[in-house]
């Protein structure tokens, strides 16, 4: 019927289905669509990877009309989709590929003048490709508006060290449009892209590391300060099963966050190392907001409001937002927040320049903890900074 047909331009869609399945009647149509490469404007395939495997493996061409690709496996498996190296789409303005290997040169992102969305997301550890490489490939893409990169699993720290003495990142991406990226990887990778590229529009800004003992983010911190649109006044930090989270808000009562870094660890005492280094290297930006929330989703009794080593963290990660005018506290965490703010007062006075523009003290008041911060309102008080207690 296609052969007969106007020359319409073609979509291939089989995205979005719950069950990511494909029946052999659709792959053969699918296949038969691929063949009027002049024809088609937009690829979107969601399905397992053996079957699509074989529906890329008929992409072996030039597809000159193509302006939308994208190709997601729902399982990320050990083994990398490879597209075929005669594939070229000219005109393409939306890439998003998942589980892929790239091998180096690929047409795919040497002619990518004009893409505006570029995801490679859990690109396959087999081709991970050098910093150096990537920002080269960047510089090319003066049009790009949302760029995500996020690697399959974390680089040895060795081996990424020894790539940067053997190939030191040189190239410079400068990206006008840029309103949006997203990274998942190592800080080491992160730190090595960002004094190369340059987003002077930049608004939303996404990272998640893999769980690292050591995270160093000086760049990361020059790279926020210099996005002058990415503005915010609230922060919310988060400790969960398996992961911390900061989120930053433009504004109080906001529901997109304007940045978000998450780092993946199991152990809420790894969290709270963790959250200690991200939130004290970044404490130059974090004292615009104005705004802090805690939240917490683990099981309560983990907690311990006695360890003085979590104390004198929670105590680290307050000290990190210095402007903060209200608090906000999960039930989980009156206790121990309770706790960390009373080892500051001796006989009713501060010894720590901690929260001194706090205002605002928000939290639901119990039976188990209605005398909370008592100490810490006090001190205060007779500070002449007085604290407001909302309790819910």
């Amino acid at each position: 019927m296609l052969a007969h047909s106007p020359p319409l331009p073609l979509i291939v869609d089989h995205f979005g289905l719950d069950d990511h399945t494909i029946t052999a009647e659709e792959e053969e149509g699918v296949l038969l669509a691929l063949q009027h490469r002049d024809r088609v404007h937009r690829i979107r395939l969601d399905m397992p990877i053996p079957h699509l495997q074989r529906l890329i493996l008929a992409m072996d061409g030039e597809f000159p009309m193509l302006e939308n690709l994208v190709l997601m496996p729902p399982d990320k498996r050990d083994t990398g989709l490879v597209l075929p190296k005669a594939f070229q789409a000219p005109h393409l303005r939306h890439l998003i590929l998942v589980n892929f290997a790239f091998p180096i040169g690929s047409a795919l992102l040497t002619t990518g003048v004009g893409l505006v969305t570029l995801f490679l997301d859990y690109i396959y550890p087999s081709s991970y490709f050098r910093p150096n490489y990537l920002v080269d490939r960047l510089s090319i893409m003066p049009q790009l508006e949302i760029l995500g990169v996020s690697f399959h699993s974390p680089t040895p720290i060795r081996e990424f060290k020894r790539q940067l003495l053997q190939t030191p990142v040189r190239a410079h991406a400068t990206l006008p449009n840029l309103r949006w990226f997203d990274f998942r990887g190592v800080s080491a990778n992160l730190e090595a892209i960002l004094p190369r590229m340059t987003t002077p529009l930049l608004e939303k800004l996404q990272v998640i590391f893999f769980n690292q003992l050591t995270i160093s983010i000086p760049c990361l911190l020059q790279f926020m300060n210099a996005a002058t649109n990415l503005k915010f006044t609230s922060a919310e930090v988060t400790f969960d099963d398996g992961i911390m989270n900061l989120r930053l808000y433009p504004r109080e009562g906001a529901v997109l966050n304007a940045s978000f870094i998450r780092v993946g660890c199991p152990h809420l005492e790894w969290q709270l190392a963790v959250a200690v280094q991200i939130l004290d290297q970044l404490r130059e930006i974090l004292s615009a907001a104005v705004y802090l929330t805690f939240k917490y989703g683990k099981d309560v009794s983990s907690l311990s409001s006695d360890n003085e080593t979590y104390l004198t963290r929670w105590r680290e990660i307050l000290g990190s937002f210095s402007n903060v005018k209200t608090l906000r506290v999960p039930n989980a965490l009156v206790k121990v927040l309770s706790h960390a703010l009373a080892l500051q007062s001796d006989e009713g006075e501060l010894s720590e320049d901690l929260l001194l523009e706090l205002m605002e003290l928000e939290y639901v008041r119990t039976d188990e903890v209605k005398d909370a911060f008592a100490a810490f309102i006090i001190a205060r008080q007779n500070s002449g900074r007085p604290v407001t207690v909302l309790r819910g």
